[in-house]
């Protein structure tokens, strides 16, 4: 058993978890900023601890893409390391600058290097998909918003009886952020006061023409 292995993961996993933390507060602040919301005032600690789970979970092609980016990026830097002695290798622009710096180094030292970079180039690409994920969808939500655009999906039935067709901005342990179908007025209300929310338009039942819903 590799038990410096072991020491690295448990040592990585709290830092790591902790920039997937702060990239998804920077992720909800940049997606909510376009819709002129402050999310900070309606997230709860829970909230903002599960938001980078919640967010690299919330659609399985999500989850595996970049799963799949991370073990090819190791993957990749491991290859590199490996040949680290070939000419193609060291004349790349990363290395080159490397061994520029430090012409004297050892080739254990330009292996360490080598796969020092795919902790970067991991966390860079992290950092882009919920960077750019907030600000794309943030955009999109804006232009659907002010443009009439809106995919209506859900149903909601308040703690009056009233029914509502809506467009889902987004949700969290303790609020529901939509725009009512015909407007341009963002609403906030808390969770409690919604009594039931129907999804009346389920790609995934399309051809049956079917509705699921879900009491609250």
């Amino acid at each position: 058993m590799d038990y410096k292995l072991i020491e690295k993961i448990q040592t990585f996993l709290p830092l790591g978890y902790l920039y997937l933390i702060i990239l998804g507060i920077l992720r909800d602040g940049v997606f909510f900023y376009m819709l002129g919301i402050n999310f900070l005032k309606y997230s709860s600690i829970m909230d903002i601890l599960i938001s980078p789970i919640a967010e690299l979970t919330s659609q399985p092609i999500i989850l595996l893409t970049v799963t799949l980016m991370i073990i090819g990026f190791f993957l990749y830097y491991n290859f590199l390391a490996k040949n680290s002695h070939k000419k193609w290798v060291r004349d790349s622009i990363v290395i080159k600058k490397y061994l520029k710096k430090n012409p004297d180094s050892a080739d254990s030292d330009l292996k360490t290097h080598i796969k020092k970079q795919a902790y970067f180039a991991v966390a860079f690409m992290i950092a882009s998909f919920f960077l750019g994920g907030g600000l794309g969808m943030g955009m999109t939500a804006k232009d659907r918003i002010v443009n009439n655009k809106m995919k209506i999906k859900h149903r909601i039935t308040d703690d009056s009886g009233n029914q509502k067709d809506i467009y889902l901005i987004d949700s969290n342990s303790a609020y529901f952020f939509y725009v009512e179908k015909g407007r341009k007025t963002v609403t906030i209300v808390p969770v409690g006061s919604i009594k039931k929310i129907e999804l009346i338009n389920n790609k995934m039942f399309e051809k049956g023409n079917l509705s699921s819903f879900l009491t609250l």
